[in-house]
């Protein structure tokens, strides 16, 4: 399955049901390989991906498209991609375990 697919299978479910991101205010960036970036705004129980970076980012995550199609899939243990280097975080490290935490929801 492609990243876009898995995104757009993740925001409908979220959109269905949008109780678990009620309280997030936050834009996650994604920088997959050699694709352009992408953004995931959570804000008040909506979310929405735009493609390229619009608004200032939270907090960028930097893994490959497979490695990022397991983490919506929640197949990725994150602390492990961390450790050993495929998965890179810039800025508030927390929202990444926070983004972990509401991807399980779904």
């Amino acid at each position: 399955m492609s990243v876009k697919e898995c995104l757009k299978e993740m925001v409908e479910r979220m959109q269905a049901n949008p109780e678990p991101i009620q309280p997030l205010h936050y834009v996650y960036q994604f920088d997959l390989d050699e694709n352009e970036p992408f953004q995931v705004r959570f804000d008040s129980g909506t979310v929405e991906v735009l493609e390229g970076t619009p608004h200032p980012a939270d907090c960028t995550l930097k893994l490959s498209a497979s490695n990022f199609v397991k983490l919506l899939r929640n197949d990725l243990n994150t602390t492990m991609a961390f450790m050993l280097g495929s998965l890179k975080v810039d800025g508030r490290v927390g929202l990444a375990l926070k983004l972990q935490e509401i991807l399980k929801a779904y």
